[in-house]
C-alpha cells in the first residue's frame, strides 16, 4: 500500500475539513550551543519524561551541546527506523529541555492551535501505524517536510480543547485500571517469594545439593523424523516463555533439541543469571528447546514447581548469578555442574504444595489479566482514534456513560 493510501484511509475519518500540518505548525531546530540548556528530556512510550544528564539508561551522548532545545507546548517526533512498530514516535513537551538532534520539533504557529489536541491526533496516527505505513518499502525515515504535509483535521479551538481534556481524563482512567491489574499479578508473585523465604529462613529445613533433588531430562529430537517443530525461548525475570516460529530440519540450525513436556523446569543456559527460568505448561507440550536450555524435573518428594519458585526468589537469583560465569557483556553461560553442587532448602511437602498452588494461581491470573489488559488497550486506542477524528462527540460521550459501558464490557468478556 502506498503512502497516499495509508494517509487517505486515515484522513477519510475526519469529521472536519483538513489541511497540511504546516497550516498549524512550523519546523524549528535550535541546537544547544554552549550548553545553554541543561535540563534533559526523553521521548518514551509513556510520553516525554525528565531524564538526568548522567542517566546511564538507553543510548547516551557524550556531548549534549549537539542536542536540540525544545520549548513547552512543542511536539516531538521520532520518525526514524520506521520498520520498528514498537518504539515511541510522538510526544507532547511539557517543559523546556533538550532532546536528540535526530528528532523532529514542531511548534504551533497560532494561539488557536491546541498542541495537546494535535499530540493526541498524531498519537492516534501512531497507534494506527500510519507513520510506519508511510515509511514502507525503501523509506525508513520521514523528514520534517513529510510531516508538515501530513493532512490534519481543523476543528475549532474549543473543540480541540474539549477533545484534549477528554482524552487526558479517559486515558488516565484506563491506564489506572491496567496498572491495578498488573499490580495484582505482582502481589501474587510476592506471595510466592514469601513462601520460599519461609523455607530459606527456617534452620530446621534440610539443605540438599541441587543435583540430588533433580533429574536432568533428555528427550532427544531426531529432526529428520519430523516436519516443522516449534522452539521455545525464555523471558527474563521469571516472566515465562515464548514460542518461536515453527521451522523444519533445515531451519533449525546445528543445535540438538529436546522435547518439552508439561511440568518441565527449563533454564536458559545463557541468561539464567537474568532470571530466565520457567515451568512448561500444557501449552508448551510437544515443543522443543535447544541443548542450550537445560531441562529438569524434581525427584520423588521434590515438587518441580517449588524449584521454580525457589529459583525466582532472591536466593535463587544469587545461585544463578554465582553459577553463571563470563565477562563478555551479557554472555554469561550457566555452569550446570556448579549449580548441581549448590545446596538448596527442601521443605515439607505442605510448603512445596503451597508454592505449587500459588504458581498455578499466578499463571491463571496472569493469563486473565493479559487478556483484560489487551482489551483495555484496544478500547483506549479506539477511543483516541474516534475522538481526534470526530467520530464521537466528547461532550456527550461521558454523560451517556459510554466509557463505563466499554470498561464493563471488558470485565464481562474476561469473566465469561
Amino acid at each position: 500500500m502506498s503512502d497516499v493510501d495509508f494517509l487517505e484511509q486515515f484522513a477519510k475519518k475526519y469529521a472536519w475539513s483538513r489541511a497540511p500540518a504546516k497550516r498549524r505548525f512550523r519546523f524549528r531546530k535550535r541546537i544547544n550551543h554552549r550548553m545553554e540548556e541543561v535540563h534533559r528530556l526523553a521521548l518514551t512510550l509513556g510520553g516525554v519524561i525528565d531524564r538526568a544528564l548522567d542517566d546511564d539508561g538507553g543510548l547516551q551522548s557524550s556531548d549534549y551541546s549537539t542536542y536540540q532545545i525544545f520549548d513547552e507546548d512543542d511536539l516531538v517526533f521520532k520518525l526514524i527506523d520506521l520498520e520498528n512498530i514498537k518504539t515511541s514516535r510522538v510526544g507532547y513537551v511539557p517543559r523546556r529541555g533538550i532532546m536528540s538532534p535526530a528528532y523532529i520539533r514542531l511548534q504551533p504557529t497560532s494561539l488557536r492551535t491546541i498542541s495537546k489536541y494535535y499530540y493526541w491526533f498524531f498519537y492516534g496516527a501512531y497507534l494506527n501505524n500510519i507513520f510506519n505505513g508511510m515509511g514502507g518499502g525503501v523509506r525508513q525515515n520521514l523528514t520534517p517536510t513529510d510531516l508538515l504535509e501530513f493532512p490534519v483535521p481543523l476543528p475549532d479551538i474549543d473543540t480541540q480543547q474539549a477533545i484534549a481534556d477528554f482524552l487526558d481524563r479517559e486515558t488516565a482512567r484506563i491506564d489506572l485500571l491496567i496498572k491495578k491489574k498488573q499490580r495484582l499479578v505482582e502481589l501474587v508473585a510476592s506471595r510466592i517469594h514469601a513462601l520460599v523465604d519461609e523455607a530459606i529462613s527456617d534452620p530446621k529445613v534440610p539443605r540438599v545439593r541441587f543435583e540430588n533433588v533433580v533429574r536432568r531430562i533428555q528427550r532427544p529430537v531426531i529432526l529428520s523424523e519430523h516436519g516443522e517443530l516449534v522452539r521455545l525461548g525464555l523471558l527474563n525475570r521469571g516472566r515465562g516463555m515464548f514460542k518461536k516460529p515453527a521451522a523444519d530440519e533445515e531451519g533449525m540450525g546445528d543445535s540438538s533439541f529436546c522435547f518439552v513436556r508439561n511440568g518441565d523446569l527449563i533454564l536458559s543456559g545463557q541468561f539464567a543469571w537474568e532470571g530466565a527460568v520457567a515451568l512448561a505448561t500444557e501449552d508448551e507440550e510437544g515443543c522443543v528447546v535447544s541443548h542450550r536450555y537445560p531441562v529438569y524435573r524434581g525427584k520423588e518428594g521434590v515438587n518441580t514447581a517449588y524449584l521454580l519458585g525457589l529459583l525466582r526468589s532472591g536466593f535463587g537469583d544469587f545461585l544463578l548469578n554465582e553459577t553463571s560465569r563470563g565477562s563478555a557483556g551479557r554472555n554469561r553461560p550457566l555452569n550446570t555442574w556448579m549449580l548441581g553442587k549448590e545446596k538448596i532448602p527442601v521443605p515439607s511437602g505442605r510448603l512445596q504444595l503451597a508454592v505449587d498452588r500459588a504458581l498455578a494461581f499466578e499463571r491463571k491470573l496472569k493469563k486473565c489479566s493479559e487478556q483484560s489488559i489487551e482489551l483495555l488497550r484496544e478500547t483506549r486506542s479506539a477511543t483516541i482514534t474516534a475522538a481526534v477524528t470526530g467520530q464521537i462527540d466528547v461532550a456527550t460521550w461521558r454523560k451517556q456513560g459510554c466509557t463505563e459501558r466499554h470498561l464493563d464490557q471488558v470485565g464481562e468478556e474476561i469473566s465469561a
